[in-house]
């Protein structure tokens, strides 16, 4: 990844793409969100030209469990036991001389978890207002992440100026929100067609937003890696891209570093993926392809594939682009501490 590149027409809003979107129509039942089943298999390589791996990711199932140890209770009138199931995806892309990408993007995913740690409410439930909630706290946990990423850069001169990406996805259930900061990417890919979730925040794709160069020559542009945002120099006034959709049986979803995504196409992408339908085996393809094209960066995939259970009445396919929703002003108000303690940081092992 390039070092940041300071733009000042680039703006990026708080976009969500709500499930009333399929107009007047009810949308389907829910299925337990315990029983939509989740495959996630998860690599991540330094590359072939890269001394260093910069990349850092997690991979985190939430649970909320009751479990009756004891009652009396007549038969049928209490659950054996309930229980809601949540799943986390996060890939952080690092910059800075020496290792301070990769502290960055490690301080990035440690402090995230920390924050949902305090949190006292973790969106199991989700309907319109707690769709809402849950986007607002996640939006003020990557505030807080920047304000903290640049604390400690400005307080160690060896980290000055370390910065990251963020892309975070949450599925509960058949909902699936996703929060982007950088070109780390998140990708969809249903009944065989890919359709990537996140824009780049790069000079390139502003440059393609502005008219002022075609969006297929972004991929090839020598600004496509320099970040117009990433977290790490805003103190806490970060914005970034938010998205909220219903899933379906069979969908697929990628997120990964641009070590993949500048080494191989999309076409090249969905047809890897539509030849292994496992999730493990996919992501070491999709890990090789890119080694195979070259390996100039680090490379980080996730791939996890959603199983719904009665999903015979699904939404509609399509997914909605940014220019499709209205934007959605999200109260950044935090429910966390904002004092100047750090969180630990963590070495790679050598």
């Amino acid at each position: 990844m390039s070092a940041p590149f300071h733009l000042d027409t680039a703006e990026f809003e708080f976009l969500v793409s709500p499930l009333s979107t399929t107009g007047n129509r009810k949308p389907p039942a829910e299925p337990p969100t315990s029983s939509v089943n989740v495959r996630i298999g998860a690599v991540s390589h330094a590359g072939k030209v890269r001394a260093r791996n910069e990349d850092h990711y997690m991979v985190a199932r939430v649970r909320r469990t009751l479990n009756l140890l004891s009652h009396n209770l007549p038969a049928g009138e209490m659950p054996s036991a309930i229980g809601e199931d949540a799943y986390a995806m996060v890939v952080a892309d690092g910059m800075g001389g020496m290792n301070a990408g990769d502290i960055a993007s490690m301080l990035a995913i440690s402090t995230g978890v920390k924050l949902a740690d305090k949190s006292v409410k973790w969106g199991f439930k989700i309907n319109e207002k707690e769709a809402r909630d849950l986007l607002n706290r996640l939006s003020a946990y990557f505030q807080e992440i920047d304000r903290r990423i640049t604390q400690k850069s400005e307080t160690d001169r060896r980290l000055f100026g370390m910065g990251t990406t963020l892309t975070l996805v949450y599925s509960v259930g058949v909902h699936l929100f996703l929060i982007h900061v950088g070109d780390s990417r998140a990708y969809l890919f249903r009944h065989g067609h890919l359709e990537q979730l996140t824009r780049d925040h790069t000079v390139a794709q502003a440059l393609a937003d502005a008219g002022q160069i075609k969006q297929e020559d972004v991929r090839k542009h020598s600004k496509r890696n320099t970040l117009t945002n990433y977290l790490g120099s805003h103190r806490g006034k970060i914005q970034a891209d938010v998205r909220w959709l219903r899933l379906e049986d069979g969908d697929r979803v990628l997120v990964c570093s641009d070590g993949l995504t500048d080494m191989v196409d999309d076409p090249e992408i969905a047809k890897c993926l539509t030849r292994h339908a496992e999730s493990d085996q996919a992501a070491l393809h999709l890990q090789q392809l890119a080694l195979d094209h070259g390996g100039r960066d680090n490379i980080t995939v996730i791939v996890a594939r959603f199983s719904v259970p009665g999903s015979g009445t699904s939404a509609p396919s399509h997914v909605e682009t940014a220019d499709q929703v209205e934007p959605l002003p999200l109260d950044s108000t935090a429910e966390f501490p904002t004092g100047t303690d750090e969180f630990p940081i963590w070495q790679n092992p050598s």
